[in-house]
């Protein structure tokens, strides 16, 4: 399934900016960064649940946010993207 992970972490706090380095690194492992805060994730729900259950033993929910959208794949891919970041072909073949 594919899933659009994004998140919001208070990095006032002495704490901050660890969790925020934490979040970045599962959903870098789960996925590509299209913005700073918003991951793309093509994820089986193991690796959902996986990434979930890792994600919230990091944030603070009284001071974080975290949202997991899943992606439709019954309209098909419907994502226009404007600026610096090309849209990414999850489906196409790896190009390092």
């Amino acid at each position: 399934m594919r899933v659009l992970v994004c998140y919001d972490v208070r990095t006032s706090g002495e704490s901050g900016a660890g969790r925020l380095r934490r979040v970045a690194r599962v959903c870098v492992n789960h996925g590509r960064r299209v913005q700073k805060s918003v991951f793309e994730c093509v994820l089986t729900a193991a690796q959902l649940e996986s990434m979930r259950a890792k994600l919230l033993a990091v944030l603070d929910p009284a001071e974080d946010n975290l949202r997991i959208y899943r992606v439709s794949e019954r309209y098909g891919t419907s994502c226009e993207t404007y600026g610096l970041t090309p849209d990414i072909d999850f489906e196409g073949p790896l190009v390092v």
